[in-house]
């Protein structure tokens, strides 16, 4: 029986500096926005603050990121599998932030699936969602458009754009997962150019199962990633 997933992904409000994305120096990055897709639901569920006029907020607030937490929790508890593309190593860990709630994040992301830390865990090295889904043949992201540059179009009043963005980024997330499931295998575009995959005959693990695969040969890497960079964060693990 195919798991019931529940795909999860935020957007940051703060526009961090640069290419390469060194969001921890630039913290509190704030959520602008955030989105949901149950496995047997027809759309996401879109999650921002929003003002006494109903339009959207700069960024959410504590209690709006509470609220998405215990969204989360519930959904989780009720049999849920939540699903994302490295929110062990970046959402969960923002949201834990923002919303004051890092133990019960650290719950969440122990027990759910991110497919990008699988991956990590398995061969050593992450790949992106893009290459993953092109990989897959699935359609990706919406063309010109980027997590990095969400935060400041979503300052300057691009709501629906940016809510668009996330939306697809958690459907994309969902075909992923399941297509892999159907196929038992992931398949993606190298930085070369080229198709490469890695076996899913047991299914996509979930953090707290990929953290017990023994540790890839990362001896041909110059700067091999540490699971500790995705983990660290975590109350549950000694730091």
């Amino acid at each position: 029986m195919a798991c019931k997933y529940l795909a999860f992904d935020i957007e940051t409000a703060k526009d961090v500096p640069g290419e390469e994305f060194n969001w921890r120096a630039h913290r509190p990055l704030g959520i602008s926005c955030a989105a949901t897709l149950a496995s047997d639901a027809d759309q996401p569920l879109l999650w921002y603050g929003k003002t006494r006029d109903q339009l959207p907020e700069k960024q959410m607030s504590r209690e709006d990121a509470q609220e998405l937490v215990q969204y989360l929790s519930n959904m989780a508890a009720s049999g849920f599998r939540i699903l994302s593309w490295n929110g062990l190593g970046f959402d969960f860990d923002v949201l834990g932030e923002e919303s004051g709630a890092a133990a019960s994040c650290g719950d969440c992301a122990l027990g759910h699936v991110d497919m990008m830390f699988h991956v990590v865990c398995a061969k050593g090295y992450p790949i992106g969602l893009e290459n993953a889904a092109k990989g897959m043949g699935l359609p990706g992201k919406p063309p010109g458009m980027s997590g990095a540059k969400a935060p400041r179009l979503w300052a300057e009043g691009h709501f629906k754009e940016v809510l668009e963005y996330v939306a697809q980024d958690v459907r994309i997330t969902m075909q992923i997962a399941q297509a892999c499931e159907q196929r038992q295998r992931l398949e993606w575009i190298t930085r070369k150019g080229t198709k490469s995959a890695m076996p899913l005959t047991n299914g996509w693990l979930t953090v707290r199962e990929a953290l017990r695969l023994p540790e890839p040969d990362t001896s041909w890497m110059s700067a091999p990633l540490s699971r500790r960079d995705f983990t660290a964060w975590l109350p549950a693990l000694p730091r």
